[in-house]
């Protein structure tokens, strides 16, 4: 920061302020004890008690976790089978296409998205009566379509910066392909997996519009419900909730950033001792 100038400096930090002074003042309230929320009375935990007995809330959290989780797990396992065939099939047809079609989701606006996969669940039920009604399935059906999108990207982008002769050498040695990937390729790729999860779990716990499409009265997410609640009048449980969803997301982040940050020294550590 020596060599950066202070009017940088000074736009760097009201871009700060920007971002987090508004979460910093929705914390501060989630812990007044005031019915209204632009009104300071006392510290209290009073809204989070009133939080954790709330049923539609948390029985929209338990849904919203479920459906990130299994949306992440399944986005990395496609998106890391579509960034291998990009970056390790070489040259065949269609691949341009192919490249097109599996990053669209990160171009298309959600309405769109939204839209035309309400518009393919109607044309499924009325041509193989399924699924028979919207519900978590579609929710995570649409959320894995453009989750997928997003892992795809970030493990490319880790598969095109990858040595290629440690995979060739363990080849060499009597590794099958398979082996290889196990042992040579997931390892070195896996900070990469562990972002595109926790940016995959993110976006599928923060998404509205697309699940405002495919969802069903059996299956209410938890942007949903604060939506619906802000549209009402806004309740300081919505305070409290959003408070432990930033400290919950700041936490994760932390970690992935901890976890990125060691396994990159160590393959930094291990691509010196192989040059000595």
């Amino acid at each position: 920061m020596a060599n950066v100038s202070k009017f940088t400096k000074i736009v760097l930090g009201f871009g700060f302020f920007f971002l987090y002074a508004p979460m910093l003042v929705l914390i501060i309230y989630s812990f007044n004890s005031s019915e209204r929320v632009n009104i300071w009375a006392d510290f209290s935990f009073k809204w989070y008690v009133e939080l954790f007995r709330d049923d539609a809330i948390m029985s929209a959290v338990w849904v919203s976790l479920k459906l990130a989780f299994f949306s992440a797990s399944a986005a990395v396992i496609l998106g890391t089978l579509a960034a291998l065939v990009l970056a390790r099939a070489g040259k065949f047809t269609g691949k341009t296409v192919f490249g097109s079609l599996v990053t669209a989701p990160l171009v298309m606006p959600e309405v769109i998205t939204g839209l035309s996969l309400l518009l393919l669940f109607v044309a499924m039920v009325n041509s193989f009566g399924w699924p028979q009604e919207r519900g978590f399935l579609t929710i995570w059906i649409a959320h894995v379509t453009f989750c997928m999108a997003y892992v795809t990207v970030v493990v490319s982008s880790r598969l095109a910066e990858m040595d290629r002769s440690l995979e060739e050498a363990a080849m060499d040695l009597g590794a099958n392909k398979i082996k290889t990937f196990i042992f040579i390729t997931l390892p070195i790729i896996l900070p990469a997996l562990v972002s595109g999860w926790l940016l995959a779990f993110t976006l599928s716990l923060d998404d509205l519009v697309i699940a405002s499409f495919v969802s069903g009265p059996s299956s209410t997410t938890l942007p949903m419900i604060v939506f619906s609640s802000v549209r009402l009048g806004l309740s300081p449980k919505i305070n409290a909730l959003a408070t432990i969803m930033i400290l919950t997301v700041l936490t994760a982040a932390f970690a992935a950033y901890y976890i990125s940050s060691r396994e990159e020294r160590t393959r930094r550590q291990g691509e010196l001792i192989n040059e000595d």
